[in-house]
């Protein structure tokens, strides 16, 4: 079944930085453009960054522009989020997932928590 196993969350002073990685399973995940999203509390989940099947393409949510940057490495089935100058209002839990659907539905991993606090 498809799977999404995020990790590299955590708590972080204003500043500062993490790396996000999502490991995904039970689709062919070269096929399929990988999204990032988050949730903060009390708020809508949103898109954060998107990259397109080969790389070649990467959008970003205005909020994180010049400070975020996804990748993935498609012979291991993984995507990655670098967040850089972390600021308080880019606390949430981070999830990936596919843009749009796969294997007939929209599937989501447990996310994974970045807490931006002095």
């Amino acid at each position: 079944q498809v799977e999404f196993v995020e990790s590299g969350g955590g708590l972080v002073q204003p500043g500062g930085s993490l790396t996000l990685s999502c490991v995904a399973s039970g689709f062919t995940f070269s096929d399929y453009v990988m999204t990032w999203y988050r949730q903060a509390p009390g708020k809508e989940r949103e898109v954060v960054a998107a990259i397109t099947r080969a790389s070649d393409r990467t959008t970003y949510a205005d909020s994180v522009k010049g400070r975020f940057t996804i990748s993935r490495d498609n012979a291991k089935n993984t995507v990655f989020l670098q967040m850089n100058s972390l600021q308080p209002g880019d606390t949430a839990v981070y999830y990936c997932s596919t843009l749009g659907m796969v294997a007939g539905g929209k599937y989501w991993g447990q996310g994974t928590q970045v807490t931006v606090s002095s």
